[in-house]
């Protein structure tokens, strides 16, 4: 079991940074991969950016790339994601979850309670 909690959320300019943290805890549970999804009001949930624990291999929408950066800490089980150049579009709450390779159950797991990340234009 893996719980995740998610961080650095807040009111930010266009042009701006955030950077998000996403933190596991829990026992028995060994991340293969880290998603970052958001949500808009009145949107779908999509996925943003993602990385594969070992090794490093990212994926990013291509509505966030080259401004967002998806990186870990492996041995402290955080991920982050860098975002640059905020735009208001990128206004949603953002969620981390995970793959874990304790189990052959591919779902994304953790979702903790998100960030809220607000763009103002």
């Amino acid at each position: 079991q893996v719980q995740l909690v998610e961080s650095g959320g807040g009111l930010v300019q266009e042009g701006g940074s955030l950077r998000l943290s996403c933190t596991a805890s829990g026992r028995a549970f060994s991340i293969t991969n880290m998603g970052w999804f958001r949500q808009a009001p009145g949107k779908e949930r999509v996925l943003v950016a993602a990385i594969s624990w070992i090794p490093n291999t990212t994926y990013y929408d291509d509505s966030v790339k080259g401004r967002f950066t998806i990186s870990r800490e492996v041995s402290k089980n955080i991920g982050y994601l860098q975002m640059n150049n905020l735009q208001s579009m990128d206004t949603a709450v953002y969620y981390c979850a995970v793959r874990d390779g304790t189990t052959d159950d591919r779902r994304w797991r953790g979702w903790g309670q998100g960030t809220q990340v607000t763009v103002s234009s």
